[in-house]
């Protein structure tokens, strides 16, 4: 079966995020007053084939493990779904 693998990858906590920081800083220039924070990240989108759910997750966190992320620095949310 296809499913569709969302890979967000983020820095962890504590970690400087001088990207999200500029962001911030130019916000209010911008008229966006409200905003009081940003986390700068990435995000894969990935499909794959797999017998099932449970095995599709276990390739999706492989693959975000060993190539998308620094499991150092920074920390990956995963969403599969069936497609």
């Amino acid at each position: 079966m296809k499913y569709l693998a969302r890979v967000e990858v983020r820095l962890r906590h504590g970690i400087a995020d001088p990207e999200g920081a500029t962001i911030a800083r130019a916000l209010p220039a911008m008229g966006f007053d409200s905003v009081t924070a940003v986390e700068a990240g990435r995000s894969f989108r990935v499909e794959l084939d797999a017998t099932d759910l449970t095995a599709a997750q276990s390739i999706a966190a492989s693959l975000a493990d060993r190539l998308l992320a620094n499991p150092v620095i920074e920390e990956s949310v995963i969403e599969v779904e069936q497609i």
